[in-house]
């Protein structure tokens, strides 16, 4: 079973590396192009104050998720979009306080969930330690395109494990997605840590497998490089579809990055 404080502190380094990133940014450069279109720097932090809201809902308020389903079905496809465009308004230093507030009281919540309780979410419901788990890959994810977008190169951590395990916990969640039927057979996975090591996930005797760095491995399943752009190898046909529709985080099937765009 999954140590819910170890991950909660995993996930409390995370948001603090890029806490460290942009408190001390100037206005203007809040206003910076990340990756992503249409969305700058200030778009990118208050979409994670916003899902920290959201998920403080599940968590602490999950009787109130229907509204939440229902607000979703109004705002149709924008929905996310427009969350992080309302947010991106406010002047950098609120935005700053209310994401530091919000991560804070979301920790609070998930770390009181009773073992066992599933939470409501936007994808499947999933257990406090999958929800820290999400937290922590999705931050970690736009806090890439912070690092891209103002030209910074971040040192790989052992965090990463938990957004390797949870990209091949994802699989069949993205070809679901993709409205296409999952392989029948498990893949294996193993990956070049940063400390040199490897994380190995699947049977051994898989007949499909894919290896690479772990670094690159979550940049594609979290769509911020191509799969193009990385050392992955995959070997079996099913794999190599599986990079080109690799999605670890909740939504539509994302745009991803194009070939090259990193070279």
């Amino acid at each position: 079973m999954a140590d819910l404080g170890v991950i909660l502190g995993d996930l409390d380094a995370e948001t603090r590396t890029i806490d460290d990133v942009v408190a001390n940014l100037p206005a203007s450069d809040w206003a910076r192009a990340t990756p992503a279109e249409g969305w700058t720097i200030a778009h990118q932090v208050a979409h994670l104050a916003w899902t920290d809201e959201k998920a403080l809902i599940a968590a602490a308020h999950p009787e109130d998720w229907q509204a939440e389903v229902e607000e979703l079905l109004k705002g149709g496809e924008h929905y996310v979009d427009d969350g992080a465009a309302e947010g991106a308004e406010q002047p950098p230093r609120e935005l700053l306080e209310r994401w530091r507030t919000g991560r804070a009281r979301l920790a609070e919540a998930l770390a009181a969930v009773p073992d066992g309780q599933k939470l409501p979410w936007y994808g499947p419901p999933m257990s406090a330690a999958s929800m820290v788990t999400a937290r922590l890959m999705e931050t970690w994810a736009h806090g890439q395109d912070i690092h891209d977008a103002l030209g910074l190169t971040r040192e790989p951590t052992a965090r990463l494990w938990h957004v390797a395990r949870f990209g091949t916990r994802t699989r069949d969640f993205a070809y679901l997605l993709n409205s296409l039927a999952p392989p029948a057979e498990e893949f294996r996975v193993e990956l070049v840590a940063p400390d040199g090591s490897t994380w190995a996930f699947g049977p051994e005797d898989a007949e499909q497998k894919l290896t690479g760095s772990a670094v690159d491995f979550c940049l594609v399943v979290t769509q911020r490089r191509h799969p193009a752009d990385t050392d992955l190898v995959a070997q079996g046909a099913d794999v190599e579809e599986w990079l080109t529709i690799a999605q670890a985080f909740a939504g539509p099937p994302g745009e991803g990055r194009k070939p090259g765009q990193f070279a």
